[in-house]
């Protein structure tokens, strides 16, 4: 794609990146095939190209968002699936990334959206907000049905249908500390506890710590951890993501300084794809560049490292499970094989839903602020899944969890918790 910047406007990085980016798209649309939104709506602006034409468009002319652009830019689930198609090797990611930061900087959005948007970036990362707040959105769930039927607040009945309707379990596992091996030790590691998922099933990260644990790994939750900024980031919420980064850099920094780490265990792959962008998201800070690239490369999906611990076949547990990639493993970490080879030599018969390469509709809070396109990215995962007739769904996101869970009686479980039962763990209670 020709460009045209000014030698001025190249001299900022984050454009000078962007135009790079540009220059290397050919206009193919082969993005479009795999484009949920494309596919869902059939318009070009929702598709990968139209973007990056909007895009283009916007920073060359160096002119603020307008209502057209941050329409066609919110609408995108930044699922990654162009970058897995593009035979050009565009790095859409960073692109729609700068994108939405220039939005948030030079747009004014609707005072309903702001609000909710910045409600959302004020609980969602903080566990001792989010929790109170799922209380309050059990009282709520009511009147969502009238909720629904006021455009702007539909992110709010979204909202409440989405959150939990049982008692939320409490769970030991985000308390920091050290997590002796059960076996002789094979390697220390650190596991992010992160934000939403200790909140909404706590009982993911203790399955990870159970079975590596068994496996002869110390593993030990730091002090000082918190959200990965993945949530904020995808608003373009730029200073308080890297805040986050930061935060997490130097936490781990500290336990890599205080006794080495094999890995940075995550069990959500949603913080997985951002956190191993840390040390694309701090380059530019030279006090964190280089400890932000060390922590990106210890960052592994806990299918990822239970996979170097050459584990033992099963006997068949006589058990279908349709396996879920989610977008944030498939096509931001390229992690495609590994969980479906676990589970198999884990004793369960695998199964491929048809479209794996679609997104759910879950996207950090994408079900919230679009839930229109999100229901229907959802029924067609849902449909897709439920014809492999499995006995249980399993995934690695705890977003993907609470997507596909609220609109299929199936039960749906981590990955890591179908695998700590086979290896000796407790069954999932979902499967009593």
């Amino acid at each position: 794609m020709q460009t045209n910047f000014t030698a001025e406007q190249l001299a900022d990085p984050y454009v000078a990146e962007s135009e790079k980016i540009l220059r290397r798209c050919v206009h193919c649309g082969f993005c479009t095939a795999t484009c949920p939104t494309y596919v869902t709506l059939g318009n070009e602006l929702d598709s990968p190209r139209g973007r990056i034409y909007l895009i283009k468009d916007m920073l060359e002319n160096d002119r603020p968002a307008d209502a057209e652009v941050v329409t066609h830019i919110d609408r995108c689930l930044s699922c990654l699936a162009c970058m897995t198609t593009c035979p050009s090797g565009v790095d859409y990611m960073h692109l729609v990334d700068h994108a939405r930061v220039h939005i948030e900087k030079t747009y004014r959005r609707p005072l309903m959206d702001r609000m909710i948007r910045q409600m959302l970036a004020m609980i969602l990362p903080y566990p001792s907000r989010f929790r109170p707040a799922l209380a309050l959105a059990r009282l709520g769930r009511p009147f969502a049905p009238l909720l629904k039927g006021i455009k702007p607040l539909r992110p709010v009945a979204a909202m409440l249908e989405l959150a939990p309707q049982g008692r939320l379990k409490h769970s030991d596992s985000a308390r920091p500390g050290v997590r002796a091996p059960e076996a002789a030790r094979r390697g220390r590691v650190a596991i992010l506890t992160g934000c939403a998922q200790p909140v909404l099933d706590g009982g993911i990260n203790e399955a990870a710590i159970r079975l590596l644990t068994r496996l002869g790994v110390e593993v030990v939750v730091p002090e000082g951890e918190g959200c990965c900024g993945a949530l904020v980031h995808h608003m373009g919420k730029e200073e308080p993501a890297l805040d986050f980064a930061r935060r997490n850099v130097d936490v781990w920094t500290r336990e890599i300084e205080r006794g080495g780490l094999d890995a940075i265990i995550i069990t959500a792959s949603g913080c997985g794809t951002t956190i191993k962008d840390y040390g694309h998201m701090l380059r530019l800070d030279r006090a964190y560049a280089e400890k932000a690239a060390r922590v990106s490369a210890l960052a592994k999906d806990v299918t990822e490292y239970v996979a170097t611990l050459e584990l033992p076949a099963q006997d068949s547990k006589g058990m279908t499970v349709a396996y879920h990639s989610a977008c944030s493993m498939q096509h931001g970490q390229k992690i495609t094989q590994l969980p479906k080879a676990l589970l198999a030599k884990a004793g369960f018969k695998v199964r491929d839903p048809a479209e794996g390469h679609l997104c759910c509709g879950s996207a950090g809070t994408y079900n919230i602020m679009q839930p229109e396109i999100s229901a229907q990215l959802k029924a067609r995962k849902v449909r897709n899944i439920e014809a492999t007739q499995p006995d249980v769904i399993a995934t690695g996101n705890i977003g993907c969890m609470t997507q596909i869970g609220s609109g299929t009686a199936l039960p749906i479980l981590h990955t890591v918790e179908l695998l700590d039962w086979a290896y000796g763990g407790p069954k999932p209670a979902k499967l009593a």
